[in-house]
């Protein structure tokens, strides 16, 4: 099942009802494109970590609860994009964009720049058509480009991987001039 913008405040909203106690959410991955970026793309899941409140694992009941209200896979808001969140640039909660504040539940989402870093790590075919799209969506070069050098330098796993995914990236629109 797909994901829209619209169903996933729904899933939100039906979540924060179920919370007794202020719990705040970083989006990531598609989620975040859509939430906060409004890109047109479909997507199965929120990729979202809670920063503070909760952990997942105290979230996971109201999550289920939430899927089986709505008819939504288990795992519709999941923490898999944390698995990356080591490669963001420590001033990224400058860059962050509520999407959604509710009674219990605030949500934020991830600039443009620090998913692109994300994508260029996960460096997966299916991110190509993101990253393109973050990077025509005006997403700052600068920052991209010093985070992942930087990430270089301090021998990063996988920060080669992610510069050349940028190198390609660039060369994507350059061919297009």
């Amino acid at each position: 099942m797909n994901l829209t913008a619209k169903l996933m405040m729904t899933a939100l909203t039906h979540l924060d009802q179920k919370l007794q106690k202020s719990v705040r959410l970083i989006v990531g991955g598609g989620g975040a494109l859509l939430l906060a970026h409004h890109f047109p793309l479909s997507t199965q899941d929120i990729n979202a970590v809670p920063t503070s409140g909760a952990t997942i694992d105290e979230l996971a009941p109201l999550i289920a609860n939430v899927a089986k209200e709505l008819g939504l896979p288990n795992d519709w808001l999941n923490p898999f994009f944390s698995t990356f969140t080591h490669v963001l640039p420590p001033d990224y909660g400058t860059r962050l964009i509520d999407v959604g504040k509710f009674k219990w539940l605030k949500v934020s989402a991830l600039s443009k720049e620090d998913l692109l870093i994300m994508k260029c790590f996960a460096a997966r075919q299916k991110d190509i058509i993101h990253a393109r799209a973050l990077l025509k969506g005006g997403a700052d070069l600068k920052i991209v480009k010093a985070q992942i050098d930087f990430l270089k330098t301090k021998k990063i796993p996988n920060a080669d991987i992610a510069r050349k995914f940028l190198a390609d990236l660039e060369a994507f629109f350059e061919d297009q001039e």
